[in-house]
């Protein structure tokens, strides 16, 4: 496909989504605006597998951190003042945690639904990347991890709500959620948001960082003997995807209107690789229409066969390993590279020097 034709593809999908509040119904307006949400989330898989070659199975604990530190402000303002969460009096707690109290903030709650999961990202990168673990190691912690998050917020009944979640929102920032024209504004914000994240990463990765991070991917040694540092590239992609899927998570949460640690888990996680991996994880596009297109399968699918979806899922997956390995962007994009970024370039002289 030509660059005129995708410009052109582009644009339709685009202006189809802005004007869809227009022609769709409250069900499907509701499932689109999720579907989006999640889309950011495929953004920063993209960065963190599709262009550092990073393959991290546990994204839904930063996607969780993002939504639960979302939830966590809007159940208090449900909370009458004084009182605590119902589901922590039916557990007995008589005091607010301590680290419930600052959450009552709404500037607070919205700021850690960027820090929470890109300071967790970052750290968690800085401890496996500075000891150089790479490849399967990394997808093997960040699965185990995602699942020690869920193992905990399961078994903190009395101050996440365990299994249950965290549900019953009303207001956020003194709007209704609850409101006639609610859906329709958060659908918009939830896609102006989306195009904000895709614009600015797509920006990030055509700098110098974006182009070390390609080279860090197709030969991590190379770029260190040319002196720089790939662990530090490496955490700051990280912390990227984290930062992006903490906002995912929370549009999610409000969304959904509950957030709860069924939705977080390993399986989470590896559903949206997949999904990325099908539209193609070395491009923006392609990871986002991925998404939204095989949760929109997802959706009626398993409506109609939900023993059958799981099926589906794994011969989705079979058939981008065996047969589309760059995804269906990969297979769509037959333009050629005219020009090497200077550190790709230097990349490449170094392997031929060694070789």
């Amino acid at each position: 496909m030509n660059r005129a034709a995708q410009t052109a593809l582009i644009a339709v999908a685009a202006l189809a989504l802005i004007l869809a509040p227009l022609y769709l119904g409250a069900y499907s307006l509701t499932l689109l605006g999720r579907v989006l949400a999640l889309s950011i989330a495929a953004i920063g898989i993209c960065v963190v597998w599709g262009r550092t070659g990073i393959l991290s199975l546990g994204q839904g604990l930063f996607f969780g951190l993002g939504g639960y530190a979302l939830a966590m402000h809007l159940k208090l303002m449900a909370t009458a003042k004084g009182e605590l969460p119902d589901f922590m009096v039916y557990n007995g707690v008589e005091a607010l945690p301590w680290f419930w109290k600052p959450f009552a903030s709404a500037p607070f709650a919205l700021l850690m639904v960027l820090i929470l999961p890109a300071a967790a990202a970052g750290l968690i990168a800085w401890l496996m990347f500075r000891r150089r673990i790479t490849g399967v190691y990394v997808s093997i912690i960040t699965q185990a991890l995602v699942l020690a998050f869920v193992t905990w917020l399961n078994g903190s009944q009395g101050l996440t709500s365990g299994t249950n979640g965290i549900t019953d929102f009303q207001t956020l920032l003194g709007i209704n959620l609850r409101g006639e024209n609610v859906a329709r504004g958060l659908y918009w914000v939830t896609l102006l948001i989306l195009g904000v994240c895709m614009a600015g990463t797509a920006w990030i990765l055509r700098t110098h960082f974006g182009s070390l991070l390609t080279a860090i991917k197709d030969n991590e040694n190379r770029v260190r003997f040319l002196g720089y540092n790939p662990a530090a590239y490496k955490i700051a992609a990280f912390a990227l995807g984290g930062l992006l899927s903490g906002i995912s998570g929370a549009l999610f949460t409000l969304h959904l209107g509950t957030i709860s640690p069924a939705m977080i888990g390993v399986t989470f996680s590896i559903e949206l690789v997949v999904w990325v991996a099908l539209g193609g994880r070395a491009s923006l596009i392609g990871a986002v229409g991925g998404l939204v297109l095989g949760n929109l399968a997802k959706d009626k699918i398993s409506s109609a066969a939900p023993d059958a979806w799981l099926y589906v899922m794994g011969a989705l997956f079979v058939l981008v390993v065996l047969v589309l390995p760059q995804g269906v962007a990969g297979l769509l994009s037959h333009r050629r590279v005219k020009s090497v970024s200077p550190v790709l370039r230097d990349v490449k002289e170094v392997g031929d020097a060694a070789d």
